[in-house]
């Protein structure tokens, strides 16, 4: 038995697969939509503008080239870091969705006040999702104290 595809059901599965890779929903640690740009920044730690990713907690906005398309987080714990981005994880890209440092303690994100704990990425009481913030990995050379982000 020959079997034959109708151009309709070809039209209604193509449109509905786009629309699905298209759409704002959750993967593994973000929504689909979440942007998707190279991160690869440099910092030397010795220099001013970085000199509060000396000290346990200290952090900094980093809006360098090739930072995200919002630009990260990072900030120092103990003798690691934590670099998020500044995209909100669980929302869709929109005006008020570029996360926030506030009081020293919380990533806020400004559209709906989920926030998560600076020092680790976990999600606070009350948070309008269970996703941390997106991090990014990083090699430190504590000899030159320099940082390296990349993704």
């Amino acid at each position: 038995m020959k079997k034959s595809f109708s151009i309709p059901f070809i039209l209604t599965t193509l449109i509905f697969s786009i629309l699905t890779l298209n759409s704002c929903g959750r993967t593994q640690d973000t929504v689909n939509c979440f942007p998707s740009s190279p991160i690869n920044v440099t910092l030397n730690l010795n220099l001013p503008a970085y000199y509060d990713l000396n000290n346990t907690g200290g952090w900094i906005y980093i809006n360098e080239q090739q930072s995200g398309t919002r630009g990260l987080i990072a900030v120092r714990n103990g003798s690691s870091f934590k670099i998020y981005d500044r995209n909100a994880p669980h929302l869709c890209p929109d005006t008020n969705t570029t996360l926030e440092v506030k009081d020293d303690i919380y990533i806020l994100c400004p559209k709906d006040n989920t926030k998560w704990l600076l020092l680790t990425g976990s999600p606070t009481d009350g948070a309008a999702t269970g996703l941390p913030p997106k991090t990014y990995t990083y090699n430190y050379d504590a000899s030159s104290n320099i940082l390296n982000i990349y993704y």
